[in-house]
Formats: C-alpha cells, sequence, structure tokens
C-alpha cells in the first residue's frame, strides 16, 4: 500500500486497493475535479485513467445527473487529440471516471524547461486546434484550455483532456468545494483558471467558442515564450490583467512568422 495526499487534503490508502474490476496502480496527480489514478482494467487487460470526483460533488444528485448528461455527451467525440471518456461508475459509494491513459508528459511540464521551439510548437497547435473544432462542431466547449489539461504522447501526439467536464461541477449559486480554479462572483460564476480565461468568463459570463479560442492564443503565447500571456502576485491581479492590458507581443521569438504571431494576437 501506499498513502498519497488528495485535493481535498486527506490521506487515503488507494495504491495498490481495486475498486470495481479496476486495479488502483499509482497516482497521476490531483486538482478542483478530483484526484486521478492509473489502474489496470482486469476485464479488458488495459491501463487506465480512474478519476475519482470529490465527495462533495459526488453526494449531490443534480451534480451527478448533471456530470453524467455531460458525459455522455463527451463519450460521443471521436477524435485522436482529445483523450477518450469510457465511462462514469459507482462502487461502494465512491463516484469515479473512467478515461484514456494518455501517456508522456502535460504541455505545463514541458512549458517548465522553457520555450517550446517554433516547429514544435506549431505542431502542437495545430492539433489542439484540431481539437477545439472537433469539439465545438458536436456543440462542446471547454472552458478550462490550459498547459496543464494537454498532454503530449512520446510520439508527439497531442491529446487534450477533460473537454467540456468543467461545466458539470458547477451549479446556480455556488462551486465546487475545493476547486482553486474556479471563483464565485456577484455577477455569475467565473469558471476556469485565471491566467487563461477569456475576458466574459473572467467576469462570470458564460463561455462560448470564443472563449476556447482566447485560451487557445494564451497557451500558444506561452508556449512560444515560456511566459504566461497574462499574469499577476494573485487571481484578483491576473483577471485585471486580463479586462485591461495585452500580453507583451515582444516577447516572442524574433523567427516567429507574422501569420503565426497574428494567429496568436487574433486569439485575443
Amino acid at each position: 500500500m501506499q498513502s498519497v495526499s488528495t485535493g481535498s487534503g486527506k490521506i487515503r490508502t488507494v495504491i495498490g486497493t481495486r475498486i470495481a474490476h479496476y486495479e488502483i496502480t499509482s497516482h497521476l496527480g490531483s486538482g478542483g475535479m478530483g484526484d486521478v489514478y492509473q489502474a489496470t482494467d482486469s476485464k479488458l487487460g488495459r491501463s487506465v485513467a480512474v478519476k475519482f470526483l470529490p465527495e462533495a460533488f459526488a453526494r449531490d444528485v443534480d451534480r451527478v445527473a448533471r456530470f453524467e448528461r455531460e458525459a455522455r455527451v463527451l463519450a460521443s467525440l471521436n477524435h485522436p487529440n482529445i483523450a477518450a471518456i469510457y465511462g462514469l461508475e459507482s462502487s461502494n459509494d465512491k463516484k469515479f471516471l473512467v478515461m484514456e491513459l494518455v501517456p508522456g508528459e502535460t504541455l505545463a511540464e514541458r512549458i517548465k524547461r522553457g520555450p517550446v521551439p517554433l516547429d514544435e510548437a506549431l505542431r502542437a497547435a495545430s492539433q489542439i486546434a484540431e481539437a477545439l473544432v472537433a469539439a465545438h462542431e458536436g456543440g462542446i466547449i471547454h472552458r478550462d484550455l490550459k498547459p496543464a489539461n494537454i498532454k503530449r504522447t512520446p510520439d508527439g501526439k497531442v491529446k487534450v483532456l477533460d473537454f467540456g467536464l468543467a461545466k458539470a461541477l458547477v451549479v446556480e449559486g455556488g462551486n465546487t468545494s475545493h476547486s482553486p480554479t474556479m471563483v464565485t462572483a456577484t455577477s455569475g460564476i467565473i469558471m476556469g483558471t485565471a491566467a487563461y480565461m477569456s475576458p466574459e468568463q473572467a467576469k462570470g459570463r458564460d463561455a462560448s467558442r470564443a472563449s476556447d479560442i482566447w485560451s487557445f492564443g494564451c497557451v500558444l503565447y506561452e508556449m512560444l515564450t515560456g511566459r504566461r500571456a497574462f499574469d499577476g502576485d494573485s487571481t484578483n491581479e491576473i483577471l485585471a490583467s486580463v479586462l485591461k492590458s495585452e500580453p507583451d507581443w515582444n516577447r516572442l521569438p524574433a523567427e516567429t512568422p507574422n501569420g503565426f504571431a497574428a494567429c496568436c494576437a487574433a486569439a485575443f
């Protein structure tokens, strides 16, 4: 057994345990949407990602029903650049998503090592854009596109994670119990991660396809510069930057083609 600290701050011993027919083998990460583990599906003999939903959410019948509806829509997507959802399961009063296990590092982990070379950034941006187009054509908006929600496999394929799932966690007049990326505002619900939010999201308004395009621009800028397009010492400072300023375009590499730079700027 191995103990891990979950996003809720509690210590749970889950590595080496079994839930339904899934053998939990390692901890992949934690966030506002739950704790994620690698597991082995004993029925199909494959490795999967298992995301346990926050307890406060899993006990809420309305939120679970909303999440199930969203998951069904997402399961209908079939695109090589979107991580697949295999199912929404329940066992021993625990709700969890079973998803495609995507190997490799997140784009956030890659950017920590510095700006992404232009040709590499172009390939990644093209695949992210294809994922967005496919989802938008299916009526699905991501709402929280950011480097941490994008993975690159060892062979260079880009996979966008958690498409549209953030929407299902928010109900009228409230937010998730422990998500650092979602906060309430008097005008509505601010949903997303501050540094990648569109102005309408920062104002608590509904997200749209244009919101995802804005976030895409933020991701593209960060790949090229190694710096966030909008930053600050607090969430309020970041949101103010989103609403009132523009990225520092002088940080873009000198060799950035005009068309590529224009694409980045057009997102804003």
